[in-house]
């Protein structure tokens, strides 16, 4: 990944076990300059537009059809705000199986509740009363429409349309349907769905990126300052 060249270094003592003294250093990256990364990435999203990562697209495949070089899928990365590529990354439809059943062990434990989301409710005068997709447990509840004034009804818009509460004191997920559950396969579907949705950035600022991502990852002059590309692990804050 090209983001790595941008990347400036720091001398740190070496690891290797041959090493003559322990002033000996070796050159790495410093990946804690991405701190400051990050924070010009959240100040800049004017730049951006949206994107719908298709099943089986990945980072240099999206650089190469956006900017026309696939060795800039680091930008796809950094303005994706994506920290572990592994984990935030989508996998394709039929990857999904699989991974659900390596991280629960079985299929049992694939189809237990994770959660519930909430359906939502209205009273008579269509004010809403809860709305829709709020994740709650098992135990959720809402006052019921007897405590209201008047003849006020709630009505609740579930997986079957509207359809009118009972008038009572309290309504629970058990007794009236205001919740859906989902189980943990279902909760990792809609996850992977979500992470397809990302930033992309616009390709008409993609040299000005550039540009501005070398001066962010610079280093500034202090007292471990070596030149712009380098410096010595006696910072106390690397990402300076």
């Amino acid at each position: 990944m090209g983001y790595f060249r941008e990347l400036p270094n720091i001398l740190y003592p070496s690891p290797v076990p041959s090493k003559r003294s322990t002033a000996d250093m070796v050159v790495i990256k410093n990946l804690f300059r991405r701190a400051k990364l990050f924070d010009y990435v959240s100040d800049a999203a004017a730049l951006f537009d949206k994107y719908i990562v298709e099943d089986g697209e990945r980072p240099d495949t999206i650089a190469h059809e956006l900017y026309g070089n696939p060795r800039l899928d680091y930008v796809v990365v950094i303005v994706a705000g994506i920290t572990n590529i592994h984990q935030q990354w989508p996998i394709q439809d039929f990857q999904m199986y699989d991974f659900a059943l390596a991280k629960y062990g079985s299929e049992t434990e694939m189809n237990k509740i994770h959660h519930y989301e909430t359906y939502e409710i209205k009273d008579s005068q269509g004010r809403q009363i809860l709305p829709p997709n709020l994740i709650v447990d098992k135990d959720f509840t809402i006052d019921g429409s007897s405590l209201r004034f008047g003849n006020n009804r709630f009505i609740v818009y579930n997986q079957t349309g509207a359809e009118q509460l009972d008038d009572k004191k309290k309504y629970t997920i058990l007794t009236d349907n205001i919740a859906r559950p989902v189980t943990n396969f279902k909760f990792e579907i809609d996850q992977n769905e979500k992470n397809r949705k990302i930033d992309v950035l616009k390709p008409s600022y993609l040299q000005t990126f550039i540009n501005d991502l070398r001066d962010v990852l610079k280093y500034s002059k202090h007292s471990s300052y070596i030149s712009r590309n380098l410096a010595t692990t006696e910072l106390r804050d690397l990402t300076s």
